[in-house]
This record gives structure tokens, C-alpha cells and sequence, in this order.
């Protein structure tokens, strides 16, 4: 190997020490715990390091480094020296002390961004990559309101629900920090490129897979428990019966920490899974305060509005927001009386329409746009403009062609919702 300054000796050993092939973490814990740095472990016998952590752990660190080993640590290093970059080993004081109480905390993590955010209190939001309208809504409101009272979102960057936590995360003092099952040199997903560069700069982004590693499916799980150890508790928004965010709540219930879910619709696919959890055990969590709540954190007496912060984050999952901003459940029922209502005139023009197809292919693409819009709770008119930005009449026109198929159904107080199949 050629000459390094001390710290990139001491990196070039925890760069092999997290690279030998065959070193389970339990091993690596008890070789670290008897003998110290990587550097002290590589000078032991054989003998000594079969006595600690078995002959397999042994044949594992004394094994010759891969040939490419010297490319990958200047790699490293040139990655290191960029702004905003950090290369943080376990004995290093910036490491994250929530995930020293895993039992298998990574020898080595990259990180991109503020190291202080991994020093806080933080709660992690997941759900589904197919997140409804809804979901993202209650995703980008939960972690915005968690964020204002100072508590950092963590989420794994992917479509939908997790895209929806980090950018309400970011409009709070808390912020976001996002947890990537890629090398920390890489964006997955593509989509998301403009969001992770804003993470970057505002938030962190974290990940314990070496640089250039693709995105790979066995990957995630191991991301999801990091993001599980960071945090003091997981709020699942959406989730199917089998789902990557599952595993995450799994696994943080095993390390001990408090298990939230939002409840929905019986009819709702992505209900199903948070339901699921709740039966088992989660704490069902309607508004955002009852995570705080729950978690001892106290509320600010005022915030900042949000209003006044750009909005960097158009096309968003679900929409951009109205000009209102977001209403929360409760907000959106105690707005129904003052809500514009076309369902005494839909049904004037019920009557004296003819008979339309039921066919899901004969709806219009505007159709279909609502269709998907309205989720599977009730929504006023308003919502729906939000959602959609659809002008008014093409709205009313288009929830009309939605009755007559008999996919939606007109609500007292204007709202509407998906036909209940029988």
C-alpha cells in the first residue's frame, strides 16, 4: 500500500476491517471490544482473534485485501475531501449514538451533509412507494408539524410516502435526513436527484454501503434497519400487507423503540398493513401532536409559517400545495359546512342523463386522474382542485361522469367519495 497521512491509515484500516468478506457484525463487536482500533486487531495472531471471535472471524480479518483495495481507498478519500462530505468510523465522536445501542452498528458510514441532525431526536415516517394523494398529504403534514417542534424526520428516499416525509421535513427547524441502500455517491431513484441535492445541503444523507454499490433489492432491508436504529419512534402512514416498511417497524419494535400507525379506509389496499400492525400493537396516531406526545416532546409556542419559505418542491407526490397550504383531518371536517357543494344539481342531472358505461376503459383520462385524486376518504371539492388543479368546471364535469359510472358517490356537506362495491 502506498504512503498515507496517520488518519488515512487509520480510515484505510476501517475501510478493510468493513470490507473483509465473512465478518459478521457480532465478530467485528467483539474483536473491537477486546482489542480497539482496526489498526491493533490486524496485528494480532491468529490464535488471538480465534479466542475472542472464532476461527472463521479469524481467517476473515487476516484474509489478504482485494486486489482493488488500494483504488477503492483512494476513492475514499477523494469522496471524503469534497464539501459536505464525511466519512465517520465507530470511534469517531460525530458517529450517531442511536445506532451504537444496535446491535450491529456499521464500522463505517458516508455521510453527506450536517452531521448534528444524527445527534438529535429524531422519528422516521415510511409507507408506500404507490402512496394515494391522501397518503403523501398526511405524510408531508405529519413530518412538517414533527419537524417544526424540532424533531428530525428520517426516511429512505424512495417514491411516495418516504419522497413526502423528507420534504415536509425540510420546511422545520428539525429537519430530514434520508437513509439510501445505494453508496452515497448515487441517487435511487432517479426522480429524485433535485431532492437529494436539497437533503445534501439542508438535512443529511447517510448510508453504510460502499461507494458505487447499486441499488440493489437485498439492499434495502439492511437500509431499513438503520433507519429503525436512528430514530425513537417509526409513524407507518401507508403500507400493504407486504411491505418494506413493515420490516422497518419490526425491527424497531425489537430495538426497543415506539411503533406508530395512521388507520384508513377498510376498502384501502394501503390500509391494510398499518391496520395489520395496529392489531399487533402499534399506537393508532390521527394528528401529529399525539406522536409528540407520546414521545415527550414539547410543541413550540409558535412556529414559523411555512408560507414564507420557497417552494422548492413543486410536482410533489399528490400535487403542489394550495396557497392555504395543507388542512388536516379534523380541519378538513370542520371546513365541510363552508365548502362548495354541487351535489343537489349532480343529482338534478342524474336524473336526466342517459345512461353512461360502467366500463373503467371508457372514463376519461380526467376521469381517471380524479379517480386516482380521491384515494379511498372523503374529499371536498377543494381538496380535489388542490389535488388535481383542475378548473371548477371541469371538476364538477368530470365528478358528474364519475357518478353516472357509479365509481363515486356524492356525501352530505359536498364531499366525495369511491362507490363501496358490494
Amino acid at each position: 500500500m502506498h504512503t498515507l497521512p496517520a488518519t488515512d491509515i487509520e480510515l484505510a484500516a476501517w475501510l478493510r476491517l468493513s470490507r473483509a468478506p465473512g465478518l459478521k457484525p457480532a465478530a467485528l463487536r467483539l474483536l473491537l471490544g477486546a482489542f480497539g482500533l482496526p489498526e491493533a486487531i490486524f496485528n494480532q495472531s491468529p490464535e488471538a482473534l480465534a479466542e475472542f471471535a472464532g476461527e472463521a472471524a479469524a481467517r476473515a480479518v487476516l484474509a489478504p485485501s482485494s486486489p482493488d483495495f488500494d483504488a477503492q481507498l483512494d476513492a475514499v478519500i477523494a469522496w471524503r475531501e469534497l464539501p459536505g462530505n464525511h466519512v465517520v468510523t465507530l470511534d469517531d465522536p460525530a458517529y450517531p449514538p442511536a445506532l451504537l445501542t444496535m446491535p450491529d452498528p456499521p464500522p463505517l458510514l458516508y455521510i453527506k451533509g450536517r452531521l448534528d441532525l444524527l445527534h438529535t431526536r429524531a422519528v422516521a415516517l415510511v409507507g408506500s412507494r404507490s402512496a394515494t394523494p391522501q397518503g403523501a398529504e398526511d405524510a408531508e403534514r405529519f413530518a412538517r408539524e414533527l419537524s417544526q417542534a424540532g424533531v428530525t424526520i428520517v426516511s429512505g428516499l424512495a417514491l411516495g410516502i418516504d419522497g413526502a416525509a423528507h420534504r415536509g421535513g425540510l420546511e422545520g427547524v428539525g429537519g430530514t435526513v434520508a437513509v439510501i441502500g445505494t453508496g452515497a455517491d448515487l441517487v435511487y431513484p432517479a426522480a429524485h436527484h433535485a431532492l437529494a441535492r436539497q437533503i445534501a445541503t439542508q438535512g443529511a444523507i447517510l448510508s453504510e454501503w460502499p461507494l458505487g454499490t447499486p441499488a440493489r433489492a437485498a439492499n434495502f432491508p439492511q437500509r431499513n434497519r438503520l433507519i429503525a436504529g436512528l430514530v425513537s419512534g417509526v409513524v407507518i402512514i401507508e403500507a400493504a400487507m407486504r411491505s418494506g416498511s413493515l420490516i422497518t417497524a419490526r425491527l424497531a419494535n425489537e430495538m426497543g423503540r415506539d411503533i406508530f400507525a395512521l388507520p384508513g379506509s377498510i376498502h384501502a389496499p394501503l390500509s391494510r398493513g398499518c391496520h395489520r400492525i395496529i392489531k399487533q400493537g402499534a399506537k393508532l396516531v390521527e394528528t401529529p401532536d399525539e406522536v409528540l406526545e407520546e414521545l415527550g416532546v414539547a410543541r413550540p409556542v409558535a412556529t414559523k409559517a411555512a408560507s414564507g419559505q420557497a417552494v422548492l418542491w413543486d410536482g410533489a407526490v399528490g400535487g403542489r400545495r394550495s396557497s392555504k397550504g395543507r388542512a388536516s383531518v379534523t380541519d378538513q371536517t370542520d371546513s365541510i359546512a363552508a365548502s362548495p357543494s354541487v351535489s343537489a344539481a349532480t343529482q338534478r342531472e342524474l336524473s336526466a342523463a342517459p345512461a353512461a358505461s360502467t366500463a373503467p376503459q371508457a372514463m376519461s383520462a380526467e376521469a381517471l386522474q380524479l379517480l386516482d385524486a380521491l384515494g379511498h376518504a372523503p374529499a371536498t371539492l377543494e381538496i380535489l382542485a388542490t389535488r388535481t388543479e383542475m378548473g371548477d368546471a371541469a371538476l364538477q364535469n368530470t365528478l358528474l361522469q364519475l357518478e353516472l359510472a357509479g365509481q363515486v358517490t356524492a356525501l352530505p356537506g359536498g364531499r366525495f367519495t369511491r362507490a363501496t362495491r358490494g
